[in-house]
C-alpha cells in the first residue's frame, strides 16, 4: 500500500533542509517576523512619548529608514534585534545550527549594511543612537536614552 503524505508534503533531496512544519506553517511563522513596529520599538516609543519627546517613524528619505526620528534634536534611533544585527557579546546573538554558511553571509550583510547606514547618517549630520533588544529587556535603555539626550 503506498504511503499517504500530507496534502502539500515536499520531497526532500540531500540538499534540502528538513523542516518539522509544513511549508504553509513555516511561511506563516516567517511572515510574523516584523521589521517595523516590533515590541522593543514600541517600548522605546512609549517611553519617549511619555517623557515629552515627539518623533516621526521610519522616514523613507533617510538612509536605513530609522525606526524613530527626532527632527528637533536632529537625531535618529534604531532599535536593533540582537540576533539579526549581531550585538557583539550578547547572549541573544546565537547562530542557527543548519545552513550556517548562508546564515553567516546573511548576518555579515546585515552588519555591513548597518555600518554603511550609520556612516551615511553621521555624514549628513544626524546624531545616531542604537538601542539593542537586550537593553530593553533589562531596562538599561532608559539610562542610555537619557545620556544620549543630555549631550544634546
Amino acid at each position: 500500500m503506498p504511503r499517504r503524505g500530507r496534502k502539500n508534503e515536499r520531497k526532500h533531496t540531500g540538499n534540502d533542509m528538513t523542516d518539522i512544519v509544513s511549508p504553509e506553517t513555516r511561511s506563516r511563522m516567517m511572515s510574523g517576523i516584523r521589521s517595523r513596529n516590533t515590541k522593543p520599538e514600541i517600548v522605546v516609543r512609549k517611553w519617549l512619548h511619555a517623557h515629552g519627546y515627539r518623533f516621526r517613524l521610519h522616514r523613507k528619505d533617510l538612509p536605513g529608514k530609522p525606526d524613530i526620528v527626532l527632527p528637533r534634536y536632529h537625531a535618529v534611533i534604531f532599535v536593533h534585534g540582537c540576533f539579526w544585527h549581531r550585538h557583539e557579546g550578547c547572549k541573544y546573538t546565537t547562530a542557527p545550527a543548519t545552513r550556517t554558511e548562508w546564515w553567516m553571509n546573511k548576518f555579515h550583510h546585515n552588519v555591513e549594511h548597518d555600518r554603511l547606514v550609520l556612516e551615511e547618517l553621521q555624514n549628513r549630520g544626524w546624531n545616531v543612537l542604537i538601542i539593542w533588544e537586550c537593553q530593553i529587556k533589562n531596562d538599561s535603555y532608559i539610562d542610555i536614552i537619557k545620556t544620549f539626550f543630555d549631550k544634546k
